[in-house]
């Protein structure tokens, strides 16, 4: 944790690994699909791969993107699924933070990484049951961790995203192929609930 830590950082990181081991690692009856809320979560802390830091103000997160690769490349593949990085950010207004992970995730995808924003009034639905809000966190935070095949219906919606996706894990596909295919997938106003129903 960088330029040291003060007891109000403490009980916010606190506070977000009690929400970790009591939310997302357990099922929840709103989740829509039995299993827990996040499949990630408890294999990343048993494994000491989940690592959490506080920072204040705006962070710089080129810089992140780049050290997290580098933590990624240390280890091996199965480890490497398993990284997941959460940056707590006690002070950021969410419709800020909202507007930061959106700016962020076109690199963090092209490079392979996913970032997720979670705060406390987070709208995003759930895949399984659109009333239920899976991001809502007690502080607000930034996750960070690897791009993986079962997030293809978190690319909908930019183009970019879909194309970075299928060319790092659809390869074998012709270029041509991989283009009509995104482009079908960005433009069916039922891509989200066909991927959905291909996951059961």
């Amino acid at each position: 944790m960088e330029g040291g830590v003060n007891v109000h950082d403490v009980d916010a990181l606190t506070e977000v690994v009690r929400w970790a081991r009591e939310f997302l690692v357990p099922g929840h009856a709103d989740l829509g699909r039995t299993g827990p809320v996040c499949p990630y979560t408890q294999a990343s802390m048993r494994r000491d791969l989940f690592h959490l830091d506080v920072r204040h103000g705006t962070p710089d997160l080129d810089a992140l993107r780049v050290r997290y690769a580098e933590w990624a490349d240390q280890l091996d593949v199965t480890e490497r699924e398993l990284l997941t990085y959460l940056l707590v950010l006690p002070d950021a207004d969410p419709f800020e933070l909202d507007a930061l992970q959106r700016k962020a995730k076109d690199e963090f995808v092209a490079s392979g990484l996913m970032i997720g924003q979670f705060h406390p009034s987070c709208d995003e639905p759930g895949l399984w049951n659109r009333n239920f809000r899976p991001l809502r966190s007690p502080v607000p935070l930034l996750a960070i961790r690897q791009l993986l095949p079962a997030d293809l219906p978190f690319m909908f919606g930019t183009k970019g995203h879909l194309d970075s996706y299928f060319t790092r894990f659809a390869p074998a596909l012709p270029a041509r192929v991989r283009g009509q295919l995104v482009t079908r997938l960005a433009t069916s106003p039922d891509r989200v609930e066909s991927v959905r129903d291909a996951a059961h």
